[in-house]
């Protein structure tokens, strides 16, 4: 019956144009993490004079709790002793299937690539999410954080299907979108990652209190954000209706969602007016609410300890909305949370900069 279902399986991803090209045991049943195709990747330099890689297509969860697929890298260190395994969730890289990392090393970013090359550095197999919707068919659903944190747990248990040897114990290490993810999946982690030991989730410059963030965004150089947000909801809340929230110039620019990634979006949209933006200047209240209910961390308990990284001169995600709102909200639950301040530090380098210090941290939880 298992060959039988990944058969079908198989042939149902074909027909939506995700291409299914090596078979694995059929005795690896349909599960969340089951690997459905694995090829040589093509890394970096940074990367690939420290690990060989494989991109791979696995079985995630969508958030109807219905079957759906992701890509992503496995990452093995050259040196080390390679068992230990940390989960890399990516930034913003856009909403359209070239805009994952695992085949567009434009978006594979250089601040991504820092961070990972130091946890390969460490002798820590690495895997890196694409999350649904890049790299595969269908919408991805952009800061809907439940689809994000299955999608990395599943990564891991797709590295453990490949290779047996790999622990039980994980870390999440994430940036912005992939920060948020992060949190998310520490929340989720108990009744989702099986037999995994969540032993720490890393997250630097997350994205959190978006009904507080949102309103602050029209006008601004980062308005594609908002305008990718919207389509996020509408992924997963058909309720939601980005043609009936942005202005008649933001929607004459919308091609660029599919043409183009977070950088071509982010310049389409960054010198349009707020009421160029958006319908009357602002988000409507009820946006916000929706905003708030799918896409912010913190509404359950951690399961594992946090190390937050915030740099103090962020201009996508301010230092206000971390340590005012997401820091207290984190600290009154059980688990204990590391708030580590760069100063002068921005969206991208407070990666950079904190290298050294979120993987000095990871080896202390895996110790």
């Amino acid at each position: 019956m298992n060959k039988i279902l990944r058969l079908l399986l198989a042939t149902l991803l074909s027909v939506c144009g995700v291409a299914v090209t090596t078979a694995h045991p059929a005795s690896a049943a349909l599960a969340s993490g089951t690997v459905l195709t694995s090829t040589a990747a093509t890394l970096p330099a940074e990367l690939s004079a420290l690990a060989t890689g494989k991109r791979v297509q696995y079985v995630t969860t969508s958030i109807t709790g219905s079957i759906t697929t992701s890509t992503g890298l496995v990452l093995t260190p050259k040196t080390g002793k390679k068992n230990k395994v940390v989960a890399w969730a990516h930034g913003t890289t856009g909403l359209a299937y070239q805009c994952a990392p695992s085949i567009n090393q434009s978006v594979f970013w250089n601040e991504a690539r820092i961070a990972v090359a130091e946890l390969l550095s460490r002798g820590w197999t690495v895997t890196a999410t694409d999350y649904p919707g890049l790299g595969t068919a269908g919408p991805h659903p952009y800061l809907i954080g439940n689809p994000e944190a299955r999608a990395i747990i599943d990564s891991v248990k797709a590295a453990r299907n490949l290779d047996s040897a790999l622990s039980t114990q994980y870390v999440i290490d994430g940036h912005s979108q992939g920060g948020q993810g992060a949190l998310f999946a520490s929340q989720i982690a108990p009744s989702y990652d099986g037999n995994l030991v969540l032993k720490g989730t890393s997250a630097i410059a997350p994205v959190s209190n978006t009904d507080i963030l949102v309103p602050l965004i029209p006008g601004t150089e980062g308005q594609g954000y908002l305008v990718m947000a919207l389509y996020g909801l509408n992924a997963v809340d058909p309720s939601v209706q980005p043609l009936t929230i942005l202005a008649a110039p933001a929607k004459a620019k919308l091609g660029v969602l599919t043409t183009g990634c977070l950088n071509e979006i982010l310049a389409a949209y960054q010198n349009l007016t707020a009421s160029q933006l958006v319908v009357g200047g602002t988000v409507p209240n009820s946006v916000l609410a929706k905003f708030a209910q799918y896409d912010n961390p913190a509404q359950t308990a951690p399961s594992a300890p946090i190390l937050i990284v915030q740099g103090t001169d962020d201009e996508a995600v301010p230092y206000f909305i971390t340590a005012d709102y997401l820091i207290p909200q984190l600290q009154a639950y059980s688990q204990p949370v590391q708030f580590e301040v760069i100063p002068g530090a921005t969206h991208d380098t407070s990666v950079i900069l904190s290298a050294d210090l979120v993987a000095d941290w990871i080896a202390t939880r895996f110790s």
